[in-house]
């Protein structure tokens, strides 16, 4: 039977390494993992990938923006990740749609109702069976963002790490609402060091996965 995770939080909270690590703790124990990424994951995801996070020229209109993940996420769910569920494969995401809620719900302040029902058509009705939201403060979590793209030769500030403070304690509190509503999303703090936060993961794990 698949499992499918997903790892959620704001800009610099660690949810890409934690996936990797709980990837590599679940092979270990002789599961098949999968690992993807939103927006992203298959060819047209990845093109539309540069196209949101690029700081081009042309400002994104905000219902734009949110059409356009749903566009990847459909194209995701349909070709990557319900084939790997359905052969039985962990699938760990790196966001899904728990972010367009935060991002373009309270973040862009879209209508939240709206949102929600195209996040159920771009995922087709996939629910993740869990959800950990790494929460940090939001001026913690782009301090560490802007000291990784500082320390990483070419890059550069993607569009939402270029947004203000506000916005980025406006989509933590889309996260944490979310998960006071969810019983599948397990809010850690991701200010703990990566090996406590890492523990903290692999024992709701495994008591969910046993």
């Amino acid at each position: 039977m698949g499992f499918f995770i997903t790892f959620e939080g704001i800009e610099g909270c660690g949810k890409s390494t934690q996936k990797e690590l709980l990837k590599g703790y679940l092979e270990k124990r002789g599961r098949e993992v999968l690992t993807v990424r939103e927006p992203g994951g298959t060819l047209l995801g990845e093109k539309v990938r540069a196209i949101l996070l690029e700081a081009g020229d042309e400002p994104i209109d905000p219902w734009a923006e949110l059409f356009l993940y749903q566009a990847c996420r459909a194209q995701l769910v349909k070709r990557v990740i319900r084939p790997a569920l359905d052969a039985g494969k962990v699938v760990i995401s790196d966001r899904f749609y728990d972010s367009t809620l935060a991002y373009q719900g309270f973040g862009r302040g879209l209508d939240k109702a709206a949102v929600k029902r195209l996040n159920a058509l771009g995922s087709g009705g996939l629910v993740p069976d869990m959800t950990f939201l790494i929460d940090c403060e939001p001026e913690e979590g782009l301090k560490r963002a802007f000291s990784r793209i500082a320390s990483a030769k070419g890059a550069r500030e993607d569009r939402f790490e270029r947004e203000d403070l506000d916005f980025h304690r406006r989509v933590r509190e889309g996260f944490l609402r979310a998960a006071r509503r969810e019983p599948r999303i397990k809010v850690v703090d991701g200010s703990a060091e990566i090996s406590t936060v890492h523990k903290e993961i692999c024992d709701i794990i495994d008591r969910a996965m046993g």
